[in-house]
């Protein structure tokens, strides 16, 4: 099939796969043939160039997806690169919701994952948002002036544990939720773990 080894792991991913598995197969034999190294990490399929990490193949409810870990500075000329949501800051997808459109995007598809391969050849990096630049929504503004010690623990988190918090914070149209969410995760950010921990 390719030059590249297959991942036992991955055969194993396929072989439990129930939906998109035609499409995962297909996608992963488009992303083999451009010799990358196949992995598994994420519980998914991932393909690295020299222990980067370049694509990963995963799949959702309505769509399977390419997810190019630097797609942020792809260039994009068939502008079919999606961000997932708003945070999502570096990664791109492209998805799909059967074989026949990865059949026909092939070339393009290669043509995506050789320019991702030269962006990390390059060693260039996706500017990312800073944490200062996220807005800390009211209702945890106050918790943190009423509490010196959930400030301390707060500002004691990683960069990317603050963001997370942040972010689900803020989510919540209506403050009564975005109050019962910063309540429900006070002691474990006063425990020093993040949102996920």
């Amino acid at each position: 099939m390719t030059k590249s080894k297959l991942n036992p792991k991955v055969d194993g991913f396929l072989s439990k796969s129930k939906k998109w598995k035609a499409e995962y197969e297909k996608l992963r034999s488009i992303v083999l043939d451009c010799e990358l190294t196949e992995d598994y990490k994420w519980m998914h399929p991932c393909y690295t160039h020299e222990n980067k990490n370049i694509v990963l193949i995963h799949g959702f409810k309505e769509y399977c997806a390419l997810l190019f870990h630097k797609g942020a500075l792809l260039k994009d000329p068939s502008g079919i690169l999606i961000q997932q949501t708003e945070n999502v800051q570096a990664a791109r997808q492209i998805r799909f919701t059967n074989i026949q459109e990865i059949i026909e995007m092939e070339p393009i598809i290669k043509a995506y994952i050789h320019e991702a391969i030269e962006v990390e050849k390059a060693g260039l990096e996706v500017t990312l948002k800073k944490t200062t630049e996220y807005s800390i929504p009211d209702e945890f503004q106050n918790k943190l002036d009423d509490m010196p010690e959930l400030k301390t623990a707060f500002e004691a988190l990683t960069p990317g544990r603050q963001r997370a918090y942040l972010y689900y914070f803020s989510e919540p149209k209506q403050s009564k939720t975005r109050v019962s969410r910063v309540e429900k995760y006070m002691q474990q950010i006063l425990n020093g773990k993040g949102l996920n921990d």
